[in-house]
């Protein structure tokens, strides 16, 4: 809960409670990392973006590794979020599939100021130990939910009935999350991607399924 003080100046300030304080570095490192990768952003430029001192960022989570990996559970949260509110409103899970694989998603999904910043980053970061764990922990949670989108794809009789979910899911992270490699050494990449996802789709699609 925030608590209103006087300033110096007898205009009252807005403090938040200890909670809302985190909440709101985390929604700022968040941006911040998104827009500018995790080597370049800095806590100060966090700090800037709240208004407070470098300290304040630092005594609420100790290191930058710490909030960055506060930061991959949150950007795990809105992306487990976003992936239910799409499966929610979709009418068909192939439908859902075919969008999440197409290169326009997936270059949207890797833009500067994206979701995909953040966990593209936290890819090459797993051998600092609390990102590691967090990347472990929380995207597994996105998994576990796009799992559950592909098995109401089987019951609907879009998918495969063979398919086990959960590898099905990891095979879909896999190929949303290697976009970085790709667009590093794939010649003529987004003609290429288009074939690949195509592939995946095929693989998950029921027989009677285009993956057109």
């Amino acid at each position: 809960m925030a608590r209103t003080h006087s300033s110096p100046s007898g205009r009252p300030r807005t403090r938040l409670s200890a909670a809302d304080r985190r909440a709101s570095i985390i929604d700022a490192a968040t941006q911040a990392f998104a827009e500018s990768g995790y080597q370049r952003a800095t806590m100060g430029q966090i700090a800037t973006r709240l208004g407070v001192t470098e300290p304040v960022v630092f005594q609420n989570f100790g290191s930058k590794t710490g909030l960055y990996a506060a930061v991959v559970a949150h950007a795990t949260g809105q992306m487990v979020a976003m992936m239910r509110e799409l499966a929610e409103h979709s009418d068909s899970i192939g439908g859902l599939l075919r969008q999440l694989l197409s290169p326009d998603h997936i270059d949207e999904l890797h833009a500067p100021g994206s979701l995909g910043v953040i966990f593209a980053d936290a890819m090459t970061l797993t051998a600092e130990p609390a990102i590691g764990a967090a990347v472990r922990a929380h995207v597994g949670e996105l998994a576990d939910v796009l799992a559950e989108v592909i098995a109401r794809g089987q019951r609907d009789g879009e998918l495969r009935a063979d398919l086990d979910p959960a590898s099905a899911a990891w095979l879909v992270l896999s190929f949303l999350s290697a976009h970085p490699f790709r667009s590093a050494v794939m010649p003529d990449r987004r003609h290429l991607e288009e074939h690949i996802a195509a592939m995946t789709l095929g693989m998950l699609l029921d027989q009677g399924e285009s993956p057109s």
